[in-house]
């Protein structure tokens, strides 16, 4: 399966293994509780999924690679107890709790939380003396003579021997102890996360042309060729780094994140060229509704690729506004929900520290993002410039309220300025298609990337685009409505619960 759905299968098991009857004990004891194992190849997204999975179901994370540890450090380390048996006195053999366990009891107690996830990755890359701890791991949930604490579910990773020489197979036993999910590369589902993730529009425009490319390992006589999902987020990142600091990714540099000299020739090449066509076009002018005859007439003639590249920059710039949009949505929408509480006769300082100590819990639970958390600070900045405000005008308590009311105003304004920029930048690139290419594969491409957008499936089910619709019903299958219709009401939902 792919990995989306692997992290579906995964956060239903996690459901049903802490759901608990009307006693409070678990309704999957724990010995009937089999961990997880994730099996699939390197760089899809198996650690990442991990944390997504302890933020959304408000549980903890402990993660792992084992193949950095030693017996000892697992195990624990041997000391002699004495000990008394029929009268005598014996010296025996006793452990140190282990490193792994202790770090499972060490995230209970900063972050409060009793259940969680203890994640073992490349756990079939253990060595020889290793081996055998890691087999009574997931047969028995202990580490030496420590079991893992109870309300914490086991979730293992590792590769296939056909990436990784040093693989060990699992016996019947250990399988027959296990749920075993496997997992295989889809450039699809990875598509939808490559747009909450951020990553690089000539990143998604290339893979989009070149599907083939987004993840492949080789064997050749000069050793291992490979691109994976992972080299091209990193990469991604990187390229992004460079455009502020105004450096230029070359084929070398490329090749240092996707190890493959081909494909990083080729991706070197095409952002050369993602660069080219987005000064040829003018097309940061086309979303502002200023583009000329002259660039229809060259669009006409340019070869497929091209074409598509320019729809590929287009919902690059298109998915940074409706992130912007969605961003100060989320903003607003928190800061509001605090300051609702003046109207219960809270104070602003306290209102204000109240926002602090739910920042701090959920930041040291591990529950927060980046997004997540650069909205929280922005809005306890807000908060305090509120303070500073009322302090300096020293207002009496009972004018506080619509003082701090007038402020917040300016604060839903930028929400709206952000949501009109989003809808006419929008409105601009159906014109510009419209001219460019009308009902073709081109507007296909199109649609098909505002569907797949997380950010601006969040936009169209506020505000809606009345040519998006009508292009959207005609030109996508039945059965292809049909899902993007129950994405945005997933995403209805998803709004009314925030």
């Amino acid at each position: 399966m792919n990995i989306k759905r692997a992290k579906n299968e995964i956060k239903d098991s996690i459901e049903a293994y802490l759901k608990k009857d009307e006693f409070g004990a678990y309704m999957i004891p724990a010995v009937r509780q089999r961990p997880i194992l994730l099996m699939g190849p390197p760089g899809i997204g198996k650690t990442q999924i991990m944390e997504q999975i302890a933020r959304e179901c408000k549980i903890g994370l402990v993660a792992y690679t084992i193949t950095h540890h030693t017996r000892q450090s697992a195990i624990g380390l041997p000391f002699i107890q004495e000990k008394e048996y029929g009268g005598k006195k014996y010296s025996v053999t006793e452990y140190t709790m282990s490193e792994i366990i202790a770090a499972v009891y060490d995230k209970i107690e900063q972050t409060g939380m009793q259940e969680g996830i203890l994640f073992i990755d490349e756990i079939n890359c253990v060595s020889e003396t290793l081996a055998p701890t890691m087999l009574q791991f997931l047969q028995c949930k202990t580490f030496g003579n420590q079991k893992v604490p109870e309300g914490w579910v086991i979730v293992a990773a590792g590769n296939p021997p056909e990436y990784n020489k040093s693989v060990r197979d699992f016996d019947v036993v250990t399988l027959d102890r296990i749920k075993k999910i496997e997992v295989e590369e889809n450039f699809e589902v990875w598509k939808e996360y490559a747009y909450t993730a951020e990553i690089h529009p000539a990143v998604l425009a290339y893979l989009e042309l070149k599907k083939e490319y987004f993840y492949r390992i080789e064997t050749t006589v000069d050793g291992k060729m490979f691109a994976t999902a992972r080299g091209w987020e990193d990469l991604s990142q990187l390229i992004k780094a460079y455009e502020v600091i105004g450096k230029r990714a070359d084929r070398e540099v490329v090749y240092q994140y996707i190890q493959h000299w081909k494909i990083a020739k080729d991706f070197a090449n095409y952002l050369e060229l993602f660069e080219k066509y987005k000064k040829d076009y003018g097309l940061l002018k086309v979303l502002e509704g200023q583009y000329s005859r002259d660039v229809l007439e060259q669009l006409r003639y340019a070869p497929f690729d091209e074409r598509l590249s320019v729809v590929g920059i287009l919902t690059g710039k298109l998915g940074e506004l409706f992130r912007g949009y969605v961003m100060e949505d989320r903003y607003v929408t928190l800061l509001h929900g605090y300051l609702l509480r003046m109207k219960d006769n809270e104070t602003l300082a306290a209102v204000t520290a109240a926002a602090q100590e739910e920042y701090e819990r959920l930041r040291k639970a591990e529950q927060l993002d980046r997004r997540e958390e650069e909205i929280y600070r922005r809005m306890l900045r807000a908060l305090e410039s509120y303070g500073q405000t009322v302090k300096r005008e020293h207002l009496p308590q009972d004018e506080v309220f619509e003082r701090v009311k007038e402020e917040f105003r300016k604060e839903t304004e930028a929400r709206e300025k952000a949501a009109e920029k989003a809808g006419s930048a929008l409105d601009s690139a159906f014109d510009f298609m419209e001219d460019a290419f009308g009902d073709s594969q081109e507007m296909v491409a199109f649609i098909a990337e505002l569907n797949t957008n997380h950010y601006s499936i969040q936009y169209l089910k506020e505000y809606g685009c009345d040519k998006y619709y009508r292009y959207n019903k005609r030109l996508l299958t039945d059965e292809q409505h049909e899902d993007i219709m129950g994405r945005l009401d997933e995403v209805e939902e998803n709004m009314i619960n925030l």
